[in-house]
């Protein structure tokens, strides 16, 4: 069975036209004007926006994901045409007149430019100028947003969002009264910033940070998870992110969710992570001077007692962030043997884990994890080896002083 035969109709149509066009006139008549879709309006609001159009995908696999050009629209219609009827509509084609020809042609093309899907870059401006409408309704509002954290996730996308002027727009709904806009804005800006230096350095400039690190706080979980993402996103691998997060006090944010068992497991995750990485990020600059929240003793005691925890994957996370803290320069065995009881909770987790064992289900992933734990015990007996010699050599040196 065909498919939109009155499409089909309107092809053949415009395919017989093109047999007795001149040359000349085929050329003329190769027109290739961009399109502009508004989210907040229905398809037959599509209108014309000046500029030359990408055809470099001359074939479309089928109508629902538009026609980047005739000859594509020309090859689906062939393809999902019956033979029979192809020749019999082609010999009614022929006893049209010229002028009923042009017509029918003018016809397909329109038909065309509302099939015609527009460019990235062009849909984000249509989210953009949505957004920046005051009278944009809410369901409108969160359509936009939607479209644009899909948008983003190119690189090159989300570096075009920022020439676009996009990162202010969606900098300020940040402040939206609705829990979602601010939620889909926030994640946006975190897909947009994530591995992104030219993005995180924008967002950062226009003051982004300090207002994700207050949605960190929200009642709402998922809110608070989408902005933490974003504050993540922001400072990794990212020196200065990284500074002025802690001139905002983000070890004191990083604590507080740390240590607070009512704080939502996801959000946990992601901050004890965000140590961890943030601790690795400081052993490849081993020029740049540590954070002093890492040679914090309450908040390294925060990260050793999520080992308690039941939740494995925390766990894990808090281990590989242990193991990193234990390489820092200013990193005291002591502390961590003596304030933080890192041998009592290491020899907690192996019995822990050797229960678990048992469960076949479970053994792999749980066998990972106790590599991973006699890595952070390794990296603790080695850091009080190196603790002990530092401070033989600083007895020395006093005693001859």
């Amino acid at each position: 069975m065909e498919r939109f035969p009155a499409l089909i109709s309107l092809l053949l149509l415009f395919m017989a036209t093109e047999i007795v066009t001149t040359p000349v006139e085929r050329e003329n008549k190769s027109s290739s004007a961009g399109l502009i879709w508004s989210t907040a309006k229905e398809e037959g609001d599509l209108v014309h926006k000046a500029g030359h159009a990408d055809d470099s995908t001359a074939a479309a696999d089928d109508v629902d994901g538009g026609f980047s050009s005739l000859e594509g629209m020309l090859q689906w219609a062939i393809g999902h045409s019956d033979p029979a009827k192809l020749k019999e509509s082609a010999q009614d084609v022929q006893r049209l007149s010229p002028s009923e020809l042009r017509q029918r042609q003018l016809e397909i093309k329109e038909l065309m430019e509302k099939l015609k899907m527009p460019s990235d870059t062009q849909l984000m401006q249509i989210a953009l100028d949505d957004l920046s409408n005051s009278s944009l309704s809410l369901e409108d509002r969160h359509r936009a947003l939607q479209e644009l954290l899909i948008l983003v996730e190119p690189i090159d996308n989300a570096n075009d969002m920022c020439k676009l002027g996009g990162l202010g727009v969606i900098i300020r709904e940040l402040d939206h009264p609705d829990s979602d806009v601010r939620k889909l804005s926030a994640w946006i800006l975190g897909k947009a910033s994530q591995n992104n230096p030219y993005v995180q350095k924008q967002v950062l400039e226009l003051g982004a940070l300090a207002t994700l690190m207050k949605l960190v706080k929200s009642s709402s979980a998922d809110e608070a998870t989408k902005a933490f993402y974003a504050v993540s996103a922001l400072i990794r691998n990212n020196v200065a992110g990284q500074q002025l997060f802690f001139a905002e006090a983000g070890d004191k944010m990083l604590q507080d969710i740390l240590s607070s068992l009512s704080v939502d497991a996801r959000l946990r995750r992601k901050a004890v992570f965000l140590v961890g990485d943030l601790a690795e990020c400081q052993l490849e600059n081993i020029d740049k001077a540590e954070m002093p929240f890492f040679s914090n003793q309450f908040f390294l005691k925060s990260v050793v007692d999520l080992t308690a925890s039941s939740d494995l994957d925390l766990q894990e996370k808090a281990l590989v962030a242990i193991k990193n803290l234990l390489q820092l320069r200013t990193t005291e065995a002591m502390v961590f043997k003596e304030f933080c009881r890192l041998d009592d909770a290491l020899e907690r987790m192996k019995k822990q884990l050797e229960d678990l064992m048992l469960d076949e289900d479970h053994r792999e992933y749980v066998t990972d994890v106790e590599s991973l734990r006699k890595e952070v015990e390794l990296s603790k007996n080695g850091a009080n080896i190196e603790g002990r010699m530092v401070h033989s050599h600083l007895k020395t040196e006093w005693s001859r002083s």
